[in-house]
This record gives structure tokens, sequence and C-alpha cells, in this order.
């Protein structure tokens, strides 16, 4: 069961997540600071991966992971799936979405580390951001997916309501919503868990577009 909690001013808290290995993960929002991780989380990444993230494979430059790291809590979001290894911590997921000018739903992305996949952690990053998007008054939300992008499409058709599907040279676009009778704000990620999600702040600009951005 979801405990809420009061977020005091910048502090952030996690959810505390169980993996289908036992492993445990904090799902968080990003911050500032998580630029250097978003760079070395990018480089773990397999080729294939990064082709279906990313639309082609190249390494995140440090400007962009810094663009990526701050996000404004309303119109960009986004949220990290991290572990503990010593002192340090180490990026295993990201979730986010972004808001354009010209969009009326917000541009979901997301990436799980090679090694991480096939746990359920896809699951509970899709659920968490959209809590979050959910929380902050949007219903529908689309995503941008490589037609070979079997493990994405399955995740969307599997865990959200697919309102509508396009295709465009390769590329599909997915529009979903929550899935009847288990909302996003519904779906519990683990027995210890504590809500991550703050108060909404201001809105900036959009991030880069669809599944690309990590």
């Amino acid at each position: 069961m979801d405990v809420t909690v009061q977020i005091a001013r910048g502090l952030e808290v996690g959810r505390l997540a169980t993996l289908h290995n036992g492993a445990g993960v904090r799902l968080r929002p990003i911050r500032p600071d998580d630029a250097p991780g978003l760079i070395a989380f990018c480089g773990r990444l397999s080729p294939r991966t990064a082709y279906q993230r990313f639309f082609t494979v190249r390494r995140l430059r440090p400007e962009d992971a810094v663009a990526l790291a701050t996000v404004d809590g309303h119109d960009r979001l986004a949220v990290v799936a991290a572990r503990d290894i010593g002192q340090a911590t180490e990026l295993v997921g990201v979730a986010r979405y972004g808001l354009g000018g010209g969009d009326t739903t917000p541009d979901v992305g997301l990436v799980v580390e090679d090694a991480w996949q096939g746990l359920g952690l896809g699951t509970m990053l899709l659920a968490e951001i959209m809590r979050a998007g959910e929380e902050r008054g949007f219903s529908t939300f689309h995503a941008e997916v490589l037609a070979e992008n079997d493990r994405m499409l399955r995740l969307l058709a599997r865990y959200a309501e697919i309102v509508q599907r396009t295709v465009d040279r390769g590329v599909i676009t997915v529009l979903f919503r929550s899935a009847p009778g288990s909302r996003a704000s519904a779906t519990p990620l683990s027995s210890r868990s504590t809500r991550c999600w703050g108060s909404p702040a201001g809105r900036r600009t959009r991030p880069p577009r669809g599944a690309s951005a990590p």
C-alpha cells in the first residue's frame, strides 16, 4: 500500500521497488546532479537498446545530459531508477515525458539498461511516469516507438489503453492512457513504497522527442 508523505521544499523522496529477481531500486525524480550518471548510463546501453531509444547510436553529450537532467516538474518531468553501489549511485532506468508547445499530450520516453530488462522495471517506470502526469492533469500520453521495438510496444499494449496507433516510415506513434480499472495512480510498485512526486513547478520547454530521450 502506498504511503503518502509530505515533501518538504527541496526534498526528493523516492519509491523503493523490488524487482522480479529480488533486487531493490529506488524510483525518484531526476535531479540536475544526475547528468554525469545519465552519461554513464547511456554509455552502458547496447547498440540495439540505444538505437531503439535514440533512433540512432551515439554518445550522450555533456550539454545534452545537463538539459535532460534539468526539468520543470510539470511540462517536463523524469523519473530515474537508481541503485546504490557503496557510496556511489548508478542509474539503471529512466522514464520521462515532455509537453511541447504544439502538443496536446505529453510525449513519453523510457529506457532500461540491458542487464536490468525483463525484471519488471520498465512496467514500474511506465506506471510511475503516467502517475506523475495524471497528478499534473494529463490523462492521455503519446510515444514514438520504432516498429522493431517489440518490447516497448508490448509494454504499452499490456499496461495501457491504446487510443490510436499511426505508422510513418517505420515509426509508430502510440496515443495511450491508463487502462480502465487499473489507473497508473493505483498501481503498486512494492510493499514498501513512498510517493516520490512533490508539488508541480513552473513550465519550461520540451525535451528531445519520443522514446529517444533517456
